[in-house]
């Protein structure tokens, strides 16, 4: 589903990532870790096109999407979410998902303004589809609720459920569990299992909670200082020296 060939991207005379490669099966999870610093987000951001990568090349679906900008790029089909959650504040939990909606079906200018049947079917059918992701992920009765009233971990699932919204075919999460107490990380990996096949999406995950990245992830890639130091099974990565002694450490 994603392929990325020695991507690299420098910003000055300073290198954050270096031949970056990576493959992302469809419908499968997995999870890119590392220290803080590692550029880790970096990737995120040449994935999704904040960024045009310095050199390489990036496949979505065997389509070359490298250096295209972010709406091109997620009218294609990847969607994510940010350390930081970034919900519409003055909007409705429901307003956050139907301004996602928009970007597979955006009524024209004229049909908006005179009101047209069209228009109104496109906005009845958004509604529809909202409502039911709502309700999919138990956040309907939250509906009309304010965004940033929800608590902690529903404003974290309902920015993953806005992403949903795109209908994306790769779904990237930084750092989902970020915040989040024991219990709050193991429901978040019940609903990441849940939504990847419900949707049938794909997932790139960044994540520093280990019993996380470990419980649902079939493969990893480890970064170091812009540098891929490792990739394997959880269990392999876990007994990689090299990703000891950078960034797992021991007992």
């Amino acid at each position: 589903m994603l392929i990325t060939k020695q991507v690299a991207m420098e910003f000055g005379g300073l290198t954050a990532v270096t031949d970056f490669s990576i493959t992302v099966e469809n419908g499968e999870i997995v999870g890119l870790i590392g220290p803080n610093g590692a550029g880790k987000t970096t990737v995120f951001n040449v994935i999704t096109g904040v960024y045009a990568p310095t050199r390489g090349e990036i496949l979505l679906d065997g389509k070359r999407i490298t250096g295209k900008p972010p709406h091109l790029i997620a009218k294609a089909g990847i969607a994510r979410t940010f350390q930081n959650i970034r919900l519409f504040h003055e909007m409705t939990v429901l307003e956050n998902i139907l301004a996602a909606c928009t970007l597979r079906e955006r009524p024209r200018l004229f049909e908006s303004v005179l009101h047209l049947p069209s228009y109104l079917k496109k906005e009845r059918k958004a509604h529809e589809f909202a409502r039911e992701l709502l309700e999919s992920v138990g956040l309907l009765d939250n509906a009309d609720d304010n965004a940033v009233s929800l608590p902690y971990g529903k404003q974290r699932r309902l920015e993953l459920v806005r992403a949903l919204a795109t209908e994306p075919a790769i779904l990237l999460l930084d750092e989902p569990a970020a915040g989040m107490n024991p219990q709050e990380s193991q429901e978040l990996m019940d609903f990441i299992l849940k939504i990847r096949d419900q949707f049938k999406i794909s997932i790139l995950l960044i994540e520093h909670h280990m019993q996380v990245v470990m419980g649902i992830c079939t493969r990893l890639y480890v970064l170091d200082y812009g540098i891929t130091i490792a990739e394997g099974t959880p269990a392999e990565i876990q007994r990689n020296q090299k990703v000891i002694d950078a960034y797992l450490g021991v007992e």
